[in-house]
């Protein structure tokens, strides 16, 4: 294989209930500056009423995967919040991935699930069906630093998520073997930091945002310095 060089580019991975929409800002910025961003939508957010079998963690991690061998670059693969389970299955192996960075993003290991990690028994992904709705008061736990403007907006473009994507364990880490940033958000009422800071343990370099839980709302230019940084250390 031929060794693939050039400037890093960004894969963006969004959380729960959101779509790639959410990191339009961060991206205008980051163009700004001259610096190339891709992002993906993961099929585990599905519209009101979805029913049958539906997609969960695995099938978002196909999905980053194959966005990921379809870029001939370096990449730093950004995942928010529960982006990071699916970029943690999705990334062992991958040549191109350079760095991985977590932004109060659940960095699990083999054979955890975001179940298991907030204290439940791990279910039998084959049993799981249905969706998880919007989390409680989303414009406090998700947005409560984001401009009120830009809040609604985003309160209006939610979606469920799938509960098979909750539930699914990974069975692979990326973090282990790739170079791994963890941006631990200081403010934030979704993610405590003491939630947080389990995963940001599993990661080389930690780094610290006054924010919430959703700084590519609340502070993309800070975000975007932060991604900055972390690329121009990462191998051309």
């Amino acid at each position: 294989m031929n060794e693939i060089t050039g400037r890093p580019q960004f894969l963006l991975v969004h959380g729960a209930w959101h779509g790639s929409w959410c990191w339009r800002e961060l991206q205008d910025v980051l163009a700004d500056r001259g610096w190339t961003s891709h992002t993906v939508d993961l099929p585990s957010v599905v519209p009101e009423g979805s029913g049958g079998k539906l997609p969960g963690l695995l099938d978002d991690a196909r999905v980053v995967r194959e966005k990921i061998d379809s870029i001939q670059a370096p990449l730093v693969v950004v995942g928010h919040s529960y982006g990071g389970a699916p970029v943690t299955q999705a990334t062992p192996g991958a040549a191109n991935v350079s760095h991985l960075v977590y932004v109060a993003a659940f960095a699990l290991d083999e054979g955890e699930s975001l179940m298991t990690c907030f204290g439940g028994e791990q279910p039998d992904p084959a049993t799981v069906e249905g969706v998880i709705p919007v989390r409680e008061d989303p414009a406090e736990t998700l947005y409560n630093d984001v401009p009120e403007d830009k809040r609604k907006a985003a309160l209006a473009r939610l979606l469920p998520q799938t509960a098979l994507s909750f539930a699914e364990p990974v069975s692979r880490a990326g973090w282990k073997t790739v170079p791994t940033s963890y941006v631990l958000c200081d403010d934030d009422r979704s993610l405590p930091p003491s939630y947080q800071e389990p995963f940001a343990e599993r990661a080389g370099a930690v780094h610290h945002l006054p924010s919430g839980h959703t700084p590519l709302l609340s502070m993309p230019e800070k975000l975007a310095d932060l991604l900055e940084r972390i690329a121009h250390d990462t191998p051309a």
